[in-house]
């Protein structure tokens, strides 16, 4: 099973150019992926830079056909002809059962620029097994923010392990959640920050980290665009559950990547 993790900034590239298609195009070229995991995909916005507003949710559903396709919108408000929406997309060439969306927390900080978050869960069924692939991005400017969500992903993967009465239909039909998972996405901190290790006491691995201990992660972020006195480093990340390590393959940084200021990550598993 191949997953790419990108975060593809409302799919403009460091062009300035705003080009779904073009995102299609490279993930295609880049992994051939059975799964996709987007972030920062965004409808009705025509304020972005670059971008006229168009939905990108519809575009993509539209490029990339073979997938199924689940959106869930962080930011969603009224625009002058259709709702203005903001979050992540996950898509999949491979059976998808139950698929949840998860609102993450946004505490008050009245001094701080912010915006609510979220995550999309889908169970993949992959050719080892079932598992849960959730992606995710989370708050840029608030380091509280981001330890509040991700304490609370943290609940969500001990919420999904958790035992709970099977129903076979209708709208109560609960089946077992796997506890095989990945998580991936932008979550806007370093590999040496505290949350990054918080996170792997969850019962993941840093992918990246199983793979190739003790070498720096490549950087995602800032490598072709940045502000003077702006460093490029790594903030984009595949977690996997412990019994998920034996089955990694390789995991890769599209570095010379320049059709978003995130550089996409490929994580191979049999």
């Amino acid at each position: 099973m191949r997953l790419l993790s990108w975060n593809v900034q409302w799919c403009r590239g460091v062009d300035g150019r705003v080009d779904p298609a073009r995102i299609a195009a490279e993930a295609r070229r880049i992994a051939d992926p059975d799964v996709i995991c987007f972030q920062e995909i965004a409808a009705g916005f025509a304020e972005l830079p670059g971008s006229a507003g168009e939905d990108q949710v519809e575009a993509l559903s539209r490029l990339l056909p073979e997938y199924a396709v689940f959106f869930a919108c962080a930011v969603d408000l009224p625009g002058s002809t259709a709702r203005k929406r903001f979050g992540n997309l996950l898509l999949s060439r491979l059976p998808v059962g139950r698929v949840r969306r998860h609102s993450l927390p946004w505490p008050p900080a009245p001094d701080i620029s912010s915006m609510p978050r979220v995550a999309v869960e889908a169970v993949i069924e992959a050719p080892f097994g079932s598992l849960r692939v959730t992606t995710t991005h989370l708050e840029y400017y608030s380091a509280e923010h981001r330890a509040a969500q991700i304490g609370r992903l943290h609940s969500l993967h001990a919420e999904a392990c958790s035992a709970r009465l099977e129903v076979d239909d209708g709208l109560f039909q609960v089946d077992a959640l796997p506890e095989s998972a990945i998580l991936c996405g932008d979550f806007n901190l370093p590999p040496e920050d505290p949350l990054h290790a918080r996170l792997l006491m969850f019962g993941f691995d840093d992918a990246w980290q199983a793979l190739h201990p003790g070498t720096p992660h490549p950087h995602t972020f800032r490598v072709h665009e940045r502000d003077e006195g702006e460093s490029p480093y790594c903030c984009d990340f595949v977690f996997v559950t412990e019994d998920l390590v034996p089955r990694l393959r390789s995991i890769e940084v599209d570095s010379a990547n320049q059709a978003s200021d995130h550089q996409p990550v490929i994580v191979e598993l049999e």
